[in-house]
């Protein structure tokens, strides 16, 4: 084992490490500001795992979509939305918990089951190298257009609609305060004035 292999190693378990546990943190997590700050972790960590690929432009895909557009897409949603209430009790949620516990178990033991019968020692494609860009753009704008269109799409009616909530807790806000003030100044209207009958006659 060559000191470049064992490096790469480290690499992959370190990163592996970071991404296993920054995902739990975006689940388990109760504050979802924090989650979204693990979240933008764990694209960094599978970045690093394109880059240990040497698929050096999607690590950089990666980081510009996912951690520079998407993740701070979301954080911008949450700073607008983000409304202290008193979580109400949910009907069932133990039960939910149960149902997606065993569903997750479910999915584990599937990739686990892929990992295992899948003879990953067969040599793959052979690299393209410096045309991958140009075939990255070809697939992306002929094969994938129509998913990529609806993700952008997605992202602006996200945008949009973290803007309207924002925007309408604001002017329900705004319009409390004025009704409050309204009936201050209505309430000081009925207020009996007392006269001094003396000064009067005076």
């Amino acid at each position: 084992m060559t000191i470049a292999s064992t490096t790469q190693q480290i690499c992959f378990f370190l990163l592996t490490a970071t991404i296993v546990s920054g995902a739990l943190g975006v689940v388990l997590l109760s504050n979802i500001v924090y989650s979204a700050f693990l979240l933008g972790g764990v694209f960094m960590g599978v970045a690093g795992l394109y880059l240990l690929l040497n698929a050096s432009f999607v690590a950089a895909a990666q980081i510009l979509v996912y951690v520079g557009a998407v993740n701070v897409l979301i954080l911008f949603a949450i700073m607008l939305v983000n409304k202290k209430e008193d979580l109400k009790p949910i009907k069932g949620l133990q039960y939910r918990k149960i149902l997606s516990g065993i569903v997750c178990i479910g999915l584990f033991i599937l990739l686990v089951r892929v990992d295992l019968s899948t003879p990953w020692s067969i040599p793959g494609p052979a690299a393209i190298g410096e045309e991958s860009t140009i075939r990255i753009g070809e697939h992306l704008f002929t094969d994938y257009l129509l998913p990529f269109e609806l993700a952008s799409v997605l992202l602006l009616m996200a945008m949009i609609g973290a803007i309207v909530l924002a925007r309408r807790d604001t002017i329900k806000a705004q319009y409390s305060i004025e009704k409050d003030n309204q009936s201050e100044i209505i309430n000081e209207s009925k207020t009996p004035v007392l006269i001094d009958q003396k000064s009067i006659k005076n």
